[in-house]
This record gives C-alpha cells, sequence and structure tokens, in this order.
C-alpha cells in the first residue's frame, strides 16, 4: 500500500480518470537498413583480382590488395613509357603516401600566373609557410617506383595490352581478360577486375560504362642554358587566354634537367576526361583514374585523387572478400569503395568543376581570375586547398570580402571587354 501511494497514478485509478498530460512531439530519424547479402565462398584457393595500369591508381589498389594477401595481377603495357604530365603532386601525399623524397626534382615556392593582356600576378613565397612547396616530379619515375613497391608486396607485373574484356554470365563466374604479349595473344581469368588504364579504357567500353568529355594535354621537353634554368629554379609559370588555350590553360614547369611547357585543349586525340562516367562499378568491375574520370576540371590534376581511389578499393576488396576467401559482388564495391570516396571528395570535384564554369568561360572571366588572385587571402587558401586536398577553413569576414571582390571583377572585366570589342569594330 505504501509502494502503491508513491506511484504518480495508483494502478486501480481507471486510465478514463487519469489527467492528459502535454508532451513536446519526438521525431525520431529512421535507421537506415541494410541488408547485405551473405558472401559466396571460396575453396581452397584465394580471390583473384586483375589490376589494369600501372599508374598511380593502379598500383597503389594492387599493393593494397597484395599486401592484404590477394592474388594479384597488374597489367601496365608500357612500363617506363613518359607521359605528358605536369608532374606536380600536392604536399600532402608525401607522407600519406609515403613518396621518397629522392623521386622529387624540385620543390616549387613561386607561382606566376599571366592573363589575356599579360597582367602577372605572383603567388609571393609569403604565402607558404616555410616547410611548405609544391613538389614536382617526373611520372615515369614515380610510376616506376610505384610499381616496384606492387611487386614487393606480392602483386605479379604483366607488361601486357588488355584489348578485351569477357563478361560473365553468373555472379561467381569469372572475368576473361584477353591480352598480348610480345604479339601473342594470351587470357587471364580473374574474379574482379580494377581498371585503372588510360581514358580511352577497353574494359569501360566492354561493361558499357558511358561516355565523358575529354581534352588533351600536348606537352614539350625542352632543355635551357643553365643560366636560363637558374630562372625556373623554383618557378611555375601559368598562362590563361584564348591565344595559348581556347579551353582551359597552358603551362611552363621545371623538371629534374629542363622544362615542361604544355598546354591542355579539346581536340580528337589521346584524351583526359575532364568528369567522371556516368557508371564506375558494374559488376565485379571498379572504374579509377582516367579509365573513369577523377581529373579537376579547373585544372586537369587528379594524380592524389587517382592514387586514392586506387588505396580506397584496393582495401574495401580485402575487406569484404573476408580475408581473401569469398567472392565479392558490386553492392561491395558501391558500399565500401564508390560511397566511401563519395563522400570524402565529390563536394570539392562539385565545387572546383564550378570555378572552372565561371573563370573559364572566356577571356574577361580570365582577367578576373587573375585579378583576383592578387590578393595574398586568396593566394593562401589556393595553396592551403592545394596542398591538402581538402576546401580551406577561412575566416568568414574575409570570404565575404572575396567574394564581393570577385564579382566586382568579373563585372569589370566584362564590361572592358565589351568596350574593347566595340573599338575594333
Amino acid at each position: 500500500m505504501a509502494a502503491s501511494s508513491q506511484l504518480k497514478y495508483p494502478l486501480k485509478t481507471p486510465f478514463s480518470q487519469r489527467p492528459i498530460e502535454k508532451q513536446e512531439p519526438r521525431f525520431v530519424k529512421p535507421r537506415r537498413l541494410s541488408v547485405i547479402a551473405a558472401h559466396h565462398r571460396l575453396h581452397d584457393r584465394k580471390l583473384r583480382v586483375a589490376v589494369i595500369g600501372g599508374g598511380p591508381a593502379g598500383s597503389f589498389a594492387a599493393e593494397a590488395l597484395a599486401s592484404g594477401g590477394i592474388e594479384t595481377f597488374l597489367f601496365e603495357r608500357s612500363p617506363s613509357t613518359a607521359i605528358p604530365c605536369g608532374g606536380v603532386i600536392p604536399l600532402c601525399m608525401i607522407d600519406e603516401f609515403s613518396i621518397p623524397i629522392h623521386l622529387i626534382d624540385r620543390h616549387v615556392t613561386k607561382m606566376k600566373i599571366i592573363s589575356p593582356s599579360n597582367l602577372t600576378v605572383d603567388f609571393r613565397s609569403k604565402s607558404l609557410r616555410t616547410y611548405e612547396s609544391i613538389p614536382m616530379l617526373r611520372r615515369e619515375v614515380l610510376d616506376s617506383f610505384l610499381q616496384t613497391q606492387a611487386e614487393s608486396a606480392g602483386a605479379r607485373m604483366i607488361p601486357s595490352l588488355v584489348t578485351h574484356l569477357e563478361i560473365p554470365f553468373s555472379s561467381s563466374s569469372p572475368y576473361v581478360i584477353h591480352h598480348t604479349i610480345n604479339n601473342s595473344r594470351q587470357t587471364l581469368a580473374d574474379d574482379a577486375i580494377i581498371d585503372a588504364d588510360e581514358a580511352n579504357s577497353k574494359v569501360a567500353k566492354s561493361i558499357k560504362a558511358g561516355n565523358y568529355t575529354c581534352t588533351i594535354a600536348f606537352q614539350e621537353r625542352i632543355k635551357l642554358p643553365d643560366d636560363k634554368m637558374e630562372y625556373y629554379q623554383n618557378l611555375v609559370e601559368m598562362y590563361v587566354g584564348n591565344d595559348v588555350s581556347p579551353d582551359f590553360y597552358a603551362q611552363v614547369f621545371t623538371k629534374y634537367d629542363h622544362v615542361a611547357v604544355g598546354t591542355v585543349i579539346k581536340v580528337e586525340a589521346h584524351p583526359i576526361p575532364e568528369h567522371p562516367r556516368p557508371t564506375r562499378v558494374r559488376g565485379r568491375v571498379s572504374l579509377m583514374g582516367d579509365a573513369v574520370g577523377y581529373v579537376i576540371k579547373c585544372s586537369g590534376e587528379g594524380i592524389y585523387f587517382v592514387a586514392k581511389s586506387g588505396r580506397m578499393c584496393g582495401e574495401a576488396i580485402v575487406r569484404e572478400s573476408d580475408g581473401r576467401e569469398s567472392m565479392i559482388s558490386e553492392d561491395d564495391l558501391k558500399r565500401e569503395y564508390l560511397m566511401e570516396w563519395d563522400k570524402k571528395y565529390l563536394s570539392t570535384f562539385r565545387f572546383l568543376n564550378l570555378l572552372q564554369r565561371v573563370f573559364y568561360g572566356s577571356d574577361e572571366a580570365r582577367e578576373a581570375l587573375v585579378e583576383v588572385c592578387g590578393s595574398e587571402y586568396v593566394q593562401r587558401m589556393t595553396f592551403d586547398s592545394y596542398l591538402y586536398k581538402k576546401l580551406a577553413q577561412g575566416d568568414r569576414f574575409e570570404d565575404v570580402k572575396m567574394v564581393l571582390s570577385t564579382l566586382g571583377s568579373l563585372m569589370r572585366c566584362k564590361i572592358i571587354g565589351r568596350d574593347m570589342e566595340a573599338l575594333k569594330l
């Protein structure tokens, strides 16, 4: 009885006689239900994965797979060939991917950007911290090192050209890779494929991954006399304008013993993707690197993102194969690789693509770009975002000033450009 008297409403009190209490409504976030199918167990063998392309994406994927105990085959048709690549890597990549310092040819601390009217803005070294620089290297040197690293982890290197991928009819049957070695046609059966090939990927076509808009990079390596090379010792020059590149930009990058002079335009030739393909995973095939289109549209740079995609995909396959003993599925790849990559980097891609649309549409917009880059705050934010591959967190007041200054530059340059056209007429 004593216990009953302590209750707010004694047990014998009818519900109809109890007062109605008003309570705040509670909104409970519904839990996401995910159903993961049981994996098909392999018998008396390891999971077999083929990686096509020995660049950063393919090599890091192969290293992750082999380190996880998966039987790994790395296809690369021309391991020692130089490619027309700027060779710039973000500073964070050295530590994150354990890139040896001896591979770095130059540590750039100065940058110039030149507008169509020859307005020149110096990205001053004071915009960099004392320990910061932009590392420059030769891609053939980096790729060779990464391929050797993958082999040391247990991947088998196959110097071969992949010509066709045979698609299986069931979820447990193997893919068959058709390839040529010294004009000899051969085949190899694998449980899963990581395609880190170039833009004209045979595998992407085989799985009907869709098309994308492409550009082409031209580059010439020029050796200069020592006194001329001294000028480019720690310098990068970037030119914007219809006269050097109607779509993007041209550059002069300093390398080991030469300068690399190049431009990027839209023509029908060896392509560089401008955006990801519509399909990035189909079946047990994952696309990455140039094969999928992980390239920043406003700069043509993507070495960090392709390297990251390769490592993330390799690690995802190791996890989902239950210690290399189970078959993986399309859902595994989409959930553990694709969704995770998008979560980390998709917003960065969208923001930088927006910048490309704003500043590369006309010479007037390019003039505004160079003018805006004169701000030390813009330079600091640019370096922070590039060197560490994430959108820099700045000062809100300075961000507002930057936006207003950008709008003012765009309007002013558009008016001046219109007046100049009128004078020509």
